[in-house]
């Protein structure tokens, strides 16, 4: 008996959303334009995160060492700098690396007679640190320059870009704090007008409605037709709007990764496909929560809750 009522339920409600035809595209048009804003702005967000990221991993500090260092403390310098927490890696430069560096920077001005009478023992080795984690900036830097190596010192100076750092750490934040603020009204404003939209459906079934609480049916009977009816329209709509995204997206990212600025800086986006379980779980969650709350908003005016 149980299970003949759930499937009368269900029933209903797949047969209203295909018989009200007209109310039915509208809902679906109007939360796929909304879910397209959402995901736009997601989107857009996840690519701003990756962006930073990427960006962070470049940044780091160079530690200069001293010019009279042995190779052996040079080396063991390095494991040192290795086993600190908040290093991601370490790059070796030697003397001839750095002046062949130095070389290639100037290679467009008569640089040969610049560094005439320079030889590669003029510049020091030094190590470039990568981190895990900017805001572990100032805390690695005190640990690398506290390093002794056979009780001595053999670290010159720590070079590090604190205040690009920390811009990149505001800018991050503050980006990250915009989007979400900007999805949470997305949200808000989609359940409105989701709301809106089925209560015309309702409403223009307001009699039906009446005759079946005359007959007996229970609030609960009454309202899930129309709840199952919203997550149907949302299931239906959270589809379509990943598929419009997705090759949208695709589309755009193709031209985008081949701006002379990124391919500069070393810059990726993230694939569609690297965000498609994540996008397919929050939209389907979406499109139902803002079917069923819609439904269950729409309801109130005719039932007695």
């Amino acid at each position: 008996m149980r299970y003949n009522i759930i499937s009368y339920l269900i029933g209903e409600g797949f047969r209203n959303t295909f018989k009200n035809k007209k109310s039915t595209i509208i809902s679906i048009t109007t939360m796929c334009l909304t879910m397209l804003m959402f995901g736009t702005f997601f989107i857009l967000g996840e690519n701003i995160n990756h962006i930073v990221n990427n960006i962070q991993e470049q940044q780091g500090m160079m530690v200069v060492i001293k010019k009279d260092a042995t190779e052996e403390q040079i080396r063991k310098l390095g494991e040192e700098i290795r086993k600190i927490d908040g290093v991601n890696t370490i790059e070796y430069t030697s003397q001839e690396e750095a002046f062949n560096r130095v070389k290639e920077q100037w290679k467009n001005v008569n640089i040969d007679k610049v560094l005439e009478g320079y030889t590669a023992d003029r510049l020091p080795p030094s190590y470039t640190v990568t981190l895990t984690d900017l805001s572990l900036n100032k805390e690695v830097q005190n640990k690398i320059d506290a390093i002794l190596i056979d009780d001595a010192d053999v670290i010159e100076d720590i070079e590090a870009t604190d205040s690009t750092i920390s811009t990149l750490e505001s800018i991050a934040r503050g980006l990250r704090m915009g989007i979400l603020a900007i999805l949470i009204a997305l949200i808000v404003i989609s359940v409105f007008i989701i709301s809106n939209t089925i209560k015309l459906s309702v409403h223009a079934r307001r009699k039906e409605i009446s005759i079946m609480k005359y007959v007996g049916a229970t609030n609960s009977f009454i309202r899930w037709p129309f709840i199952v009816e919203g997550m149907i329209i949302g299931i239906i709509s959270a589809l379509i709007t990943i598929i419009i995204v997705g090759f949208a997206y695709n589309g755009i990212a193709a031209q985008a990764v081949q701006a002379e600025i990124l391919q500069k800086l070393n810059i990726s986006l993230v694939s569609f496909r690297d965000m498609l379980n994540l996008i397919l779980i929050m939209y389907l969650g979406i499109g139902i929560g803002i079917g069923v709350l819609g439904s269950g908003m729409s309801m109130r005016k005719y039932l007695e809750v």
